[in-house]
């Protein structure tokens, strides 16, 4: 059964006058565009595809691969606005649609927006939407605890940056926890820090490191930033010199900004600390 907006594997069925039809089982023959492709493949190849409708309502297949499928989460750029909706730049040469309808708000030629992907009920055409709410999976979950997670950031507020974690669920990373530039549609690795009672995630942009060290280097990186971003102790001041600042001693400091160096959350030098 072919999928429209995903990528599936066909078989060439005919290559004629440069053109190949690709078995779509039920669906019947699939057009492949592209007028390079004839001099790529033969007859009775199986080639990855994504495959869609085309303005005539027809199924076209491509090997090109656009920057997100339908069911994904992506960050596009819009191309043009129009009084019925904006277009998206999404690796193919036909826009991707975003109806009025499917805005949040006013979409902005030029600007940047994490969208969803799915099909539309009316047409069955492949459009997105910048209503994340409506696709976001609010279900019970099975993540764990220290679990390595794909991020991606899709919006900001006091709180901190709420994320998209696998694709699926809502995460928070928390104000007082970041340490790093981050901006809308930032995709990156990230680790759950805690599962709440009622299935919000907490997460957290770096795994914890030696045992006992997760509180220390939390409260370096707090007291850095409290500081304006730099502190002049380093790993060569007295051992007091430290203590004052950080409470613990020259030891526990050293390995503590040793994890934080290697997870380039921050910057050594003769003057002293700083984030990076």
């Amino acid at each position: 059964m072919v999928q429209i907006g995903k990528i599936n594997k066909l078989r060439i069925k005919e290559i004629e006058s440069g053109a190949i039809q690709l078995d779509g089982g039920e669906s019947g023959n699939i057009l492949l565009k592209g007028n390079r492709a004839a001099q790529k493949h033969c007859l009775g190849d199986d080639i990855d595809v994504f495959v869609y409708l085309d303005k005539e309502q027809c199924l076209v297949a491509t090997t090109q691969k656009p920057y997100a499928i339908v069911g994904e989460f992506a960050k596009l750029t819009v191309v043009a606005t129009t009084k019925a909706g904006a277009y998206l730049s999404w690796g193919l040469a036909d826009d991707l649609f975003v109806p009025k309808s499917e805005q949040q708000g006013n979409m902005l030629e030029g600007e940047v927006y994490v969208v969803f992907l799915l099909l539309s009920e009316k047409n069955n055409r492949i459009i997105a939407s910048s209503k994340l709410d409506k696709y976001l999976n609010k279900e019970p979950h099975e993540y764990v605890e220290r679990e390595e997670v794909e991020l991606l950031i899709y919006a900001k507020s006091e709180l901190g940056y709420s994320a998209i974690v696998n694709n699926s669920h809502i995460g928070m990373i928390y104000e007082n926890e970041v340490f790093r530039k981050l901006v809308i549609g930032q995709q990156l690795k990230g680790y759950i820090k805690k599962i709440r009672d009622d299935f919000k995630i907490d997460l957290r942009l770096q795994q914890t490191g030696y045992r006992g060290m997760d509180d220390v280097s939390q409260n370096i990186l707090n007291k850095i930033k409290y500081c304006g971003g730099m502190v002049t102790v380093t790993d060569k001041s007295l051992p007091e010199d430290i203590y004052d600042l950080f409470g613990v001693s020259k030891k526990v400091f050293k390995k503590a900004i040793g994890s934080l160096y290697k997870q380039k959350l921050i910057i050594l030098d003769s003057d002293g600390i700083k984030l990076s």
